[in-house]
């Protein structure tokens, strides 16, 4: 205080002279307002969080649990999706599920980001923030979906696979359940981060997917032991530090219902894990770490639609819940349909994003931190979204596969080709520099 006037009193003149000029400029005043700071480099945040569960989250955890021979196809398939789906959300995608249109898909009347400029604001966020933020989102999607019929798929089928994916499944979900189409706004089924658009979608289109492209050479008769799971270790470790902002970045901003999310993301995540050893324990005598991280992701999964909207408790609960149901997709039904999800993306992502959804309404008003709603009232809500996002998955990713498959021919590799590893096969190089 060089002068002894307290500094706020000292800039008074000015604030009253910023004061009026937002008085007289209503457009600018309206910006300053609407922007909020904390928000934006929030989202940024947990954008560049939710990349780093694709890159290299996702392709370590996938990557360590394929053969040698197939860990640079996979992380190769990972990168891709990240630059395919990384251009066509912004040419199209972003319009398609966020803007007007109808119940079911957008319009493209922001193809290119047409009108989006600096000032345009979602939220309290610029609108290119929201953009990037759920471009992540339809990046990792895709991305999912290649663990199960990992080591078999074609390169080139695999690219086209997940573009026409993109905007005939995950698209149209976004838009029904978050831009304002049947699902979230008239159905008023719940789905705070992804279980039914992310998880679900994936889930159930990669079991049709490693169906419709057959079983893996030598699938129940001989060995496939993953190459590496200090890789799997890692990458799981990853995707639960990003799923932070994944589920609590979308609130799309810094505040108590983000933390809510935080909180109950960690909450379920640690009961999936321990819940998962415990009856790995008691089925086969030894918990293993790839059970761990494998319940980890499956705690991770089904919180994801309810990370808002359910307590502690019911954190817990879900968290149990995923362990339980998706140990026994991948010890009990896998086995018995006897189909070749190679890494059981099925089994953690279709599984348990469904049990996620249909548990959000069980939680939400009991032990969860929604006022107003019944769980009653909102489970049948939240089973109608799940049977509708089921079917539509699996109907559209059937008739994709079937019609890529007519034009395109076989959608695999050959025998040879498969023997041999894609590594060599599809890219001509391998992990350690010699044929594994």
């Amino acid at each position: 205080m060089a002068s002894g006037i307290p500094r706020s009193l000292r800039a008074a003149p000015s604030f009253t002279a910023l004061t009026i000029l937002a008085w007289l400029i209503p457009g600018v005043a309206l910006a300053e307002d609407t922007i909020n700071g904390a928000d934006t480099a929030w989202i940024m945040t947990c954008s560049a969080l939710v990349l780093l569960m694709t890159l290299p989250g996702l392709a370590l955890f996938y990557g360590g649990l394929v053969r040698v021979k197939n860990i640079l196809s996979v992380l190769m398939q990972c990168m891709m999706a990240a630059g395919l789906v990384g251009v066509l959300w912004v040419v199209a995608g972003y319009s398609l599920a966020f803007g007007e249109g109808n119940q079911f898909i957008g319009d493209l009347s922001m193809v290119m980001l047409n009108g989006v400029t600096p000032d345009s604001v979602s939220g309290t966020i610029p609108t290119y923030v929201f953009v990037m933020f759920q471009g992540m989102f339809a990046i990792i999607t895709p991305a999912l979906m290649l663990g199960a019929f990992a080591e078999r798929m074609r390169f080139s089928a695999y690219l086209i696979f997940i573009s026409v994916w993109l905007f005939v499944v995950y698209i149209p979900l976004a838009h029904m359940v978050w831009g304002g189409g049947w699902i979230g706004s008239q159905l008023e089924a719940k789905d705070f981060a992804g279980g039914l658009v992310v998880h679900m979608s994936s889930g159930f289109s990669a079991l049709v997917a490693c169906i419709v492209l057959g079983p893996r050479l030598g699938h129940g008769k001989e060995p496939m032991p993953p190459n590496s799971l200090p890789y799997t270790m890692i990458g799981a470790s990853l995707l639960w530090v990003g799923w932070f902002g994944f589920n609590a970045g979308s609130q799309l901003a810094a505040d108590g219902t983000a933390g809510l999310a935080f909180l109950t993301t960690q909450t379920a995540a640690a009961a999936a894990v321990i819940s998962w050893a415990v009856i790995e324990w008691v089925h086969r005598g030894k918990p293993t770490q790839l059970g761990a991280a494998t319940g980890a992701v499956a705690g991770l999964v089904a919180i994801t639609p309810a990370c808002a909207f359910v307590g502690p408790g019911g954190a817990i609960c879900i968290g149990i819940g995923a362990a339980l149901f998706c140990y026994t997709a991948l010890t009990i039904i896998k086995p018995k349909m006897g189909y070749d999800d190679s890494l059981d993306v099925f089994g953690v992502h279709g599984i348990g994003g469904a049990w996620g959804a249909i548990a959000t309404g069980l939680f939400i008003a009991s032990w969860g931190q929604t006022e107003g709603v019944s769980w009653a009232s909102q489970v049948w809500k939240q089973v109608v979204s799940v049977g509708f996002t089921a079917v539509y998955a699996v109907v559209l990713s059937y008739i994709i596969l079937k019609v890529l498959k007519a034009v395109m021919g076989d959608l695999r590799v050959s025998s040879e080709d498969e023997h041999q590893g894609l590594d060599l096969s599809q890219h001509s190089e391998t992990a350690y520099g010699r044929d594994s």
